[in-house]
């Protein structure tokens, strides 16, 4: 495949025949009584806007996300019912906590930033003198709100979601504890295929009173991956990781002054089709699987598997 031979990409969807449409910044979702459909497009946020389409980007998600999800069920029961195309995840209607539990091993990324300004993460304050990629002496929760679209996830602190009633103590007890438990098995798992896992954002909801999971979980779009063997050599010479996740994405519009605010660079079909490589080749080496994409044009091949799943 040549750099500008690139397959078609899923930018959005109309299918209001599934129900009641809404639109994320990467999902577009259906509701249909008490389930939801989620359909990964190939869109690309950063910074908390659209900055381009990958093509395959929503399959690599979607099956990352089955694979981690089908690994965490002793820990947290979750929303999915079943994946009936590559880009495609019937999940149980949840009421969704407007939290993003973000969990960092790693001091990287807007942690770094607000550290490195003399601010708190999310009311959490860290030893002086930390480097920038450097471990934390324990995995930390830093939450975040969840805004609209558009809008950017601010920092909030965990006894400011109690004081807001955002949730009970004893709820968000119990999502700390699974937020963390969730981190630890993938921080093991990983480590076993020679990866770092540097930090993660969860979303969790309630169904029938209980804490479930949901969204999506362990996936590029929702958590950082480092290599492990060159991580010391690394550091020592005060040089990025080798990074499998999307922040080499959020650098490269950061040295072109993009930050969420302004003029979003252009991407060309050459460098699309480098971040389609790069998103299938971590696939691989999280999963330790090979991934098997879809190259079909993606509309007509998920309406036709939705019509079979449902009998319409």
């Amino acid at each position: 495949m040549s750099n500008l031979d690139l397959p078609p990409a899923l930018e959005a969807t109309n299918m209001q025949w599934l129900g009641t449409r809404h639109v994320g910044k990467v999902r577009d979702s259906y509701v249909r009584g008490e389930e939801r459909v989620l359909i990964a497009t190939d869109r690309l946020s950063a910074f908390d806007k659209i900055i381009t389409s990958v093509p395959l980007k929503g399959q690599v998600l979607t099956q990352m996300a089955d694979f981690w999800f089908k690994r965490v069920a002793s820990i947290v029961s979750h929303h999915v019912v079943a994946v009936p195309d590559p880009c495609v995840v019937i999940a149980r209607e949840v009421r969704i906590i407007p939290i993003e539990v973000v969990v960092r091993g790693f001091l990287a990324g807007s942690a770094w930033r607000d550290y490195n300004a003399g601010r708190p993460i999310s009311g959490v304050t860290l030893p002086p003198g930390m480097r920038e990629f450097e471990r934390l002496l324990e995995p930390v929760v830093t939450p975040s709100t969840k805004e609209a679209i558009g809008s950017h996830d601010m920092p909030i602190s965990e006894a400011e979601i109690i004081k807001r009633g955002i949730v009970s103590a004893s709820i968000w007890e119990q999502v700390r504890t699974k937020a963390l438990q969730l981190f630890r098995l993938a921080s093991l798992e990983l480590s076993e295929r020679g990866l770092i896992f540097v930090d993660t954002k969860y979303e969790f909801g309630l169904l029938d009173g209980r804490v479930v999971l949901a969204d999506e979980i362990h996936t590029l779009d929702s958590s950082r991956f480092w290599m492990q063997g060159s991580y010391e050599a690394k550091l020592s010479a005060q040089e990025p990781p080798e990074m499998l996740d999307k922040e080499p994405i959020r650098r490269w519009l950061m040295e072109r002054g993009f930050q969420g605010d302004g003029a979003i660079p252009t991407l060309s079909d050459e460098y699309r089709h480098e971040l389609m490589r790069h998103y299938i080749r971590s696939y691989e080496l999280i999963t330790g699987t090979i991934f098997h994409g879809d190259m079909s044009a993606p509309t007509p091949r998920i309406e036709r598997n939705l019509s079979n799943y449902f009998g319409l």
